[in-house]
Parts: C-alpha cells; sequence; structure tokens
C-alpha cells in the first residue's frame, strides 16, 4: 500500500458519515481509497443530501500528533491487522498502537467484568489473566476500573492488551494512567480515536467491539444484568466466538448479568484451563477465510429513481435487518447496498448494530 493510499484511508475513516460498513463498501467499490473520496460528494447527491470529506491538513496533524506519542497506525489490509478483528463485524478501519503489535496475533481472550466488582471477583480476575498468562494466552480487556484493571495487573508480564475509548494520549480512569503506561511499555495499547478524543459514552460500546473482536472467546466475571461487559458477550456471540461466564452468587445483583449468561448457554468458567479447552477448537485462520469478504458490496453502475424509491419506501424510523430490505424490495442485494450507501452519505439513514438500518 502507498503512502498516499495510506493517508487517503485515514482521510477517508475521519470523514463525516464514513464508518466501518460504508467504509468497506467504498473500497469495494472505487478501488482505493483517493477514487472513494473523489466520489462521496455525487454519492451524497444522489442520495438527496450533501456531505464533506476529511481536510487533509487536520489529517495530517494528527498522524504528527500520534507520532509523537510514539504510537504508530495500523490499517485493515495491513499484512499485521489482527486476523480475529478484521473478521469482526464492524471492524475499525484505522488502529493507533502503542507497545508491542505482535502481542495482538497471539492467543487472545477477553476478560471483562463489573467497574464495582467485588474483591473476591477482582482477585480471581487477576489469578485467572495470570493463569492464562502461564499457559500462553494474551489478556484484552478495557482498562476501566474493576474487573478489567485486575486482568491487566494479572497479566502484565505475560502479555496484555488494554483498549481504550479516547485518545491514545488520555487515560481514563484517570487513577490508571501509570498502569496504561505500564502496558505500552509492556503489553499494548489499542484505540480507534485520534489524540485528544475524550472518553464519551457513546465511544464505550464502539470499544466493546474491538475487545471482543480481538479475542477467540470473551470472559465475563461479575456483571449487572444491564452492564457494558453484557455488550461484549452480546457482540462475541454474535460473531461466533465463545462466551464464558463465572458463576456467583445469586443474593449479589453484580453476579446476575454471568448467571443470566451461563443459564443462556454460556460456558461455566472456574480455571483457566476450561477457558483454553473451550476456544481450543477455534482456528483463527479459519475465522478470516469464513468471515473477511464485503458481503452485499455495492455495484458499480448507476441505480434507477425507481429502484432507489422502491428501497427508501421500505425503511422508517425503526431499525429493519439489511437482508428483509433486500428480500422485499425484489432487487439484487448490489443495488440495495449502494442506495443504501447514498442515503447514509446524506445523512438520511442510521446503521445499528446487527446489520439493521432505519432512516435519521
Amino acid at each position: 500500500m502507498s503512502e498516499r493510499e495510506r493517508f487517503d484511508r485515514l482521510r477517508l475513516i475521519r470523514s463525516p458519515r464514513i464508518g466501518p460498513v460504508s467504509y468497506r463498501q467504498l473500497l469495494a467499490r472505487f478501488g482505493t481509497a483517493t477514487e472513494a473520496l473523489r466520489a462521496i460528494p455525487d454519492l451524497a447527491a444522489r442520495g438527496g443530501g450533501r456531505a464533506t470529506v476529511a481536510d487533509a491538513g487536520t489529517v495530517e496533524k494528527e498522524i504528527a500528533q500520534s507520532r509523537a506519542l510514539g504510537a504508530r497506525y495500523l490499517l485493515m489490509g495491513d499484512a499485521d491487522y489482527p486476523a480475529l478483528l478484521e473478521a469482526f463485524d464492524g471492524a475499525p478501519p484505522a488502529l493507533i498502537l502503542r507497545g508491542d503489535a505482535a502481542l495482538a496475533a497471539g492467543q487472545c481472550i477477553a476478560i471483562v467484568g463489573a467497574r464495582n466488582a467485588s474483591a473476591a471477583a477482582c482477585r480471581f480476575a487477576r489469578s485467572l489473566a495470570q493463569d492464562l498468562g502461564q499457559r500462553g494466552a494474551i489478556t484484552v480487556s478495557g482498562l476501566a476500573r474493576g474487573i478489567d484493571t485486575e486482568a491487566h495487573r494479572g497479566s502484565i508480564d505475560s502479555g496484555t492488551i488494554a483498549v481504550i475509548a479516547c485518545g491514545i494520549d488520555i487515560a481514563f480512569p484517570p487513577e490508571n494512567a501509570a498502569l496504561q503506561e505500564q502496558i505500552a511499555g509492556q503489553g499494548l495499547v489499542v484505540t480507534e480515536h485520534p489524540p485528544g478524543t475524550q472518553p464519551l459514552a457513546r465511544h464505550f460500546p464502539a470499544r466493546n467491539r474491538i475487545i471482543a473482536g480481538l479475542a477467540l472467546g470473551t470472559v465475563v466475571v461479575e456483571a449487572a444484568p444491564k452492564s457494558g461487559s453484557l455488550i461484549t458477550a452480546r457482540l462475541a456471540a454474535e460473531a461466533g466466538r465463545e462466551v464464558m461466564a463465572v458463576p456467583g452468587s445469586p443474593l449479589d445483583p453484580r453476579a446476575q448479568g454471568c448467571n443470566q449468561l451461563i443459564r443462556d448457554g454460556a460456558i461455566l468458567i472456574q480455571h483457566a484451563a476450561d477457558i483454553l479447552e473451550a476456544v481450543g477448537s477455534i482456528d483463527p485462520r479459519m475465522v478470516r477465510q469464513e468471515s473477511f469478504d464485503f458481503i452485499g458490496q455495492p455495484v458499480s453502475s448507476d441505480v434507477a429513481e425507481q429502484e432507489r424509491a422502491t428501497v427508501i419506501g421500505l425503511l422508517g424510523s425503526a431499525p429493519v435487518p439489511i437482508d428483509e430490505v433486500i428480500r422485499l424490495s425484489g432487487l439484487s442485494p448490489g443495488v440495495v447496498q449502494t442506495v443504501l450507501l447514498e442515503l447514509e452519505l446524506a445523512g438520511r439513514t442510521d446503521r445499528h448494530s446487527g446489520g439493521k438500518i432505519s432512516l435519521s
């Protein structure tokens, strides 16, 4: 990949209304980010709106800031972009890293759980991560308070990956600043956000998809029924990765999420050996071969106005599966995806998890 193409790919994903799905579709249709950037205004106009692309000077400044922080970029398509993550639905087209990128190619296990975890759960998470490290596995977590922090502490010497929901230059929570710096020196810190990005609430579910995407399986140690850790578990399950949980007392609200996961089919975990046995049947190479493609990529030809009207007529404020739109429209997947791409660039639609879409 040329330096110009690398720059334009970063500029593409930094452009307004461009997400991981539209990014892949644009590259599939136009071949290069350079051509995709040129086409965006016209595509948005067909969708009934206007769109701009990221300012080149702003992107140049971001790159300079990242380099000054000792960080590097890893783009989808690079040879060392993590294969498991690349196969994940909605994988980030650009990652910013500090540390040893080779860790992401190892046997990664996500350990997540409650921020207000009990002392016993924190101790268990730390011990579990340590045992996994001694068996050659890499722990992935989100550097949050509680379970995440203890999972990183237990695996700092054997290999740990911290995925953060802010810029690479920001420590959150603040009390983990020293730990984050230690992980950058001994392990790997990962983010998809430019330097200076604050840890806003909407960034955490997106962060969770990277945690789940990097790992062969996700272990939930302690979680309330509406915990963000359950989002990570759900994303892992949707991608066909193993979901595991540590049982807890039915009298402790912090254990209800884990107990419910086990009731719903998650693997009950008591030891590190249980985890490695559960993920032993997953071959990362096969995950990539089976999952990594541009399913329903947009066609290169223009769409007729009647076809565009048909697709728009099937959309509403409630999210609907794109597969259902294709079926009901009677149009080819390529035509439907092209219309949806145009509408998204025009700011008229929103994408949702599970391959769903709605009008904005």
